[in-house]
């Protein structure tokens, strides 16, 4: 919104404020302007299991639970809310694909491009997700064509995405420009406004370095400060950020009381010509004020549509009032879209025959929510089928299996009859890494368990192999908090200067999430994929229950 007025439009302008009258001839007068939003879908095609938690309406110091979700429910709302105003736009703010559920993992997320770009989805920032299978395959998911491995595996050939990427700060280093567009602009009424896209700056430190290689990616304030001269000599005034970072509020789906978060600085440092900021990645719902400024965010999986009314003033061309609401897509509420169903049913088709391969059993879900010291039951289960798939020398002759946290995404529950289908297994390892055998040193290792602690503010603790343990004090200084003397393998004291072989996967092995010192690793064996890994280790130890939180130990 302008901030600097002449003197003439300012002595309007407080004429209107003391005329009631003249205010609503200007307010009559504005263009009326809707933007519904999403943020980190992850091809969520079909409602996520957990719905989308919210304060009871009745009882607030409650949580209720709602079923919400889904694309063909969404495509609904977004419908019935694009009636409402020929000036609709629909966008997002990043991570609509990667570590997705099955239906969607399977064909590259193909049906999710699909499935969006049918919705009337206009633009779009990349997120860090975007970037699981390197800039290639995004590429490929803007223009379409069939997988360089897998080859074309679904109903019908991929078009690519109707929708645009947008990634103002994500540069190719060859050549100096961006990825994608920095930015689009729309017309309503004759008035432009810009959406300018990008990711956050830390998407290299995310995802495997080697897909990402080429591209350097930029200070998101600084991205943006420097297209607003540009944009404003193209005669644009209102200006929208769509950007993949995001940040930690305290109260409901369409509230703020506090915020906290790389969100609160970034927009602060704007510049004040930016009206608007669509943000993301953290997987939260807020509607925000930040700086003067309005911020939203729809939670994750689809759970939500942000609803924002703007006013333009034809005269300046700028927003003048901005009001949000997030919507949730309530999968009572709003039937099935039977466009999105017949291309659901398209893929299940082809995907069904795998997804309900049986798999195994357990005896109760296996969570990968962490304890205190960073230890899930779902994460010992993973690691330990890594290190069964790699033990054989054959396969690597390793004695040892670290995996990600953020690798594993989803919990396996336990239904009725306690089975397991490979859909469920695809869910919770849905990336499809490579497993990585090589060998480190003792102190390798400990070092390596040192790098979990990186950002201090979001430590990534690995989950670790059974037979291997270790101990950390909170208390230490980075660089110092694993105890030498607690990191042991099947009871005994892990040699610093003997080398043992560790198995991990491609995202880690290339320093993926700042473990850079497994790039010092030697003798790599490539092995199978993660998640055929976790199915085989199902089938052959079927019904498996939690194993005792006790490899991981928290001293302070």
């Amino acid at each position: 919104m302008r901030h600097s007025l002449s003197p003439i439009l300012a002595a309007v302008m407080l004429v209107m404020a003391l005329d009631p009258a003249s205010r609503a001839i200007a307010q009559a007068a504005s263009v009326d302007v809707k933007i519904l939003a999403i943020n980190d879908f992850h091809g969520y095609l079909r409602p996520p299991p957990a719905g989308i938690t919210i304060a009871d309406p009745d009882d607030k110091a409650k949580k209720i639970i709602v079923p919400a979700g889904g694309a063909e429910h969404m495509a609904t709302l977004v419908k019935q809310l694009r009636e409402r105003n020929k000036n609709t736009i629909f966008v997002a703010a990043g991570d609509l694909i990667g570590a997705s559920p099955f239906l969607s993992a399977m064909f590259h997320d193909e049906p999710t491009i699909e499935s969006l770009s049918m919705m009337g989805l206009e633009v779009a920032s990349v997120g860090n997700h975007e970037f699981d299978e390197g800039k290639d395959e995004l590429l490929r998911m803007q223009h379409g064509g069939c997988h360089p491995v897998d080859n074309c595996q679904g109903p019908h050939p991929f078009l690519g995405a109707k929708f645009r990427y947008l990634a103002a700060s994500t540069i190719e280093k060859s050549t100096g420009k961006t990825l994608f567009p920095p930015y689009e602009i729309k017309q309503f009424d004759g008035i432009p406004v810009a959406f300018i896209g990008l990711t956050l700056k830390g998407t290299p430190g995310l995802v495997s370095p080697v897909g990402v290689s080429t591209l350097e990616f930029r200070d998101e304030t600084d991205t943006v400060n420097a297209l607003v001269p540009e944009l404003k000599a193209r005669g644009v005034e209102a200006i929208v950020v769509l950007i993949h970072e995001g940040g930690f509020p305290t109260g409901d789906y369409n509230e703020c009381p506090g915020i906290s978060g790389p969100i609160v600085d970034i927009v602060k440092k704007f510049d004040r010509a930016v009206d608007l900021v669509i943000s993301g990645h953290t997987h939260q719902a807020y509607v925000c004020e930040i700086d003067g400024r309005l911020v939203t965010s729809g939670d994750k999986y689809g759970t939500l549509v942000t609803a924002i009314d703007l006013k333009l003033d034809p005269a300046t061309r700028d927003i003048i009032s901005a009001k949000a609401d997030n919507i949730i897509v309530r999968t009572a509420a709003y039937a099935r879209d039977p466009e999105q169903t017949a291309l659901l049913e398209s893929y299940d088709k082809f995907a069904a025959p795998i997804a309900n391969r049986r798999a195994g059993s357990i005896t109760e879900t296996l969570s990968r929510m962490p304890n205190s010291a960073g230890e899930s039951a779902l994460g010992d289960i993973v690691a330990d089928a890594q290190l069964a798939a790699t033990r054989a020398d054959a396969n690597g002759g390793a004695v040892i299996a670290f995996t990600n946290p953020g690798g594993v995404r989803a919990d396996i529950p336990r239904n009725e009859d306690g089975a397991v289908t490979y859909a469920e297994i695809f869910a919770s390892q849905p990336f499809r890494n490579q497993l990585v055998t090589l060998t480190l040193t003792g102190v390798q290792i400990k070092n390596m368990l040192e790098q979990q602690w990186l950002d201090p503010k979001r430590p990534r603790i690995l989950q670790v192999s059974n037979g291997f343990s270790y101990a950390w004090d909170g208390a230490k200084p980075y660089g110092d908090r694993v105890m030498a003397d607690r990191v042991s393998l099947n009871g005994r004291r892990i040699d610093p200067a003997m080398s043992y072989r560790v198995t991990v996967n491609n995202f880690l092995s290339a320093g993926g999430d700042g473990f850079t010192v497994l790039k010092e690793g030697t003798n790599q064996q490539f092995g199978i994929y993660d998640v055929e890994a976790l199915y085989a280790y199902f089938q052959a130890n079927s019904p498996i229950a939690p194993t005792p939180a006790d490899r991981i130990t928290r001293m302070n």
